[in-house]
């Protein structure tokens, strides 16, 4: 009697453990701050039922991936800068994305052409100009080797990400030698050495450092909505859209893979999909001042007041191509000295 009453329970205890051991979660590595991304992930869990484990990471996230091997629990890789998630594709710990959501949502130029993966969110590459000496109503990243600007820019180090893209771009519309010439013409034209970072550049041109500079659209939300010392910072300059004379603006992202030995395949694909929903991508919009991906969500105020963002039409995996040739320009022409 005792023995049949004990296989029951034992029966149903481990059902019980099996059940919550297949509860439905999803594995994601990111370098994105928490405060930008655990709203998004809230509203996840709590619309799908679906529970996150989140691990921020600074620095080497690729380096972890590939040292984790196939043992790797992540499911989906988040990170800032196209460059970083190409740098995932090349280094072979992705996976391909059919997703007709995603597809639907993203435009062709902001995704992998082979699914590999997506981006959720644009920042603009832009000029800032002052309010009180420079009335600036339109450029082109190809004027800011113009002479006229000679010892008026601000701008950070060449070697950042954002502004090997950049450059990278450039390479993309104009050639190599064409994008060595405007380098050399900018590294004339600067105010001091390219350096600090984008903030500092609105800082400078408040402190008559310099006159214009060039830096994201996003940080200017943080700016005008920060400490009363940032928000002088903000308030200090207009932000002008540039364009290349042969296309849009320039936009960097934040985006997403799908790990290679992803265990939560089907969960990662779910999480992806609501990132680039119109309620998620509506959140990146109001908390982090950024461009949603999906065409038609409402962008902020700070941002929409910059006017109409005509992105560049460049494919960013074809930009990405011309980023090693693009830190090679920087220091060919001691850009940073």
């Amino acid at each position: 009697m005792k023995v049949t009453i004990k296989i029951p329970l034992l029966a149903s205890g481990l059902l019980a453990l099996s059940g919550l051991a297949q509860a439905a979660q999803v594995n994601l590595y990111t370098t994105r701050e928490p405060v930008l991304i655990q709203p998004l992930l809230k509203e996840f869990t709590e619309s799908s039922g679906i529970k996150v484990n989140t691990v921020f990471i600074k620095d080497g996230l690729l380096e972890r991936v590939k040292a984790e091997g196939r043992r790797s629990p992540a499911d989906v890789m988040l990170t800032v800068d196209f460059g970083n998630l190409v740098d995932l594709v090349e280094a072979d710990l992705t996976q391909r994305v059919n997703s007709k959501v995603l597809n639907n949502a993203i435009p062709a130029n902001l995704r992998a052409a082979n699914g590999h993966w997506y981006a959720l969110s644009m920042r603009a590459r832009a000029v800032y100009a002052s309010k009180e000496r420079t009335p600036l109503n339109a450029i082109h990243y190809e004027d800011l080797a113009n002479p006229q600007w000679k010892g008026k820019i601000c701008i950070r180090s060449g070697s950042h990400p954002y502004n090997t893209a950049l450059i990278a771009a450039y390479i993309a519309h104009h050639g190599e030698k064409a994008a060595e010439t405007w380098l050399r013409g900018v590294k004339a034209n600067l105010a001091r050495p390219a350096s600090g970072g984008d903030r500092d550049v609105a800082r400078d041109i408040l402190g008559k450092i310099c006159d214009i500079g060039v830096a994201n659209t996003y940080y200017v939300g943080t700016m005008r909505n920060g400490n009363a010392e940032q928000q002088r910072w903000g308030n200090a300059i207009n932000v002008v859209l540039p364009r290349f004379k042969n296309g849009g603006t320039h936009v960097n992202v934040s985006g997403a893979v799908v790990a290679k030995h992803a265990p939560n395949r089907k969960e990662a694909v779910q999480l992806l999909e609501f990132l680039a929903s119109d309620q998620a991508q509506a959140m990146y919009a109001q908390s982090g001042y950024e461009y949603p991906v999906k065409p038609g969500v409402k962008i902020d105020p700070i941002i929409a007041s910059f006017g109409k963002l005509d992105i560049d039409s460049l494919r960013l995996s074809e930009i990405a191509r011309h980023r090693k040739a693009a830190n090679l320009l920087v220091d060919k022409v001691q850009f940073n000295h």
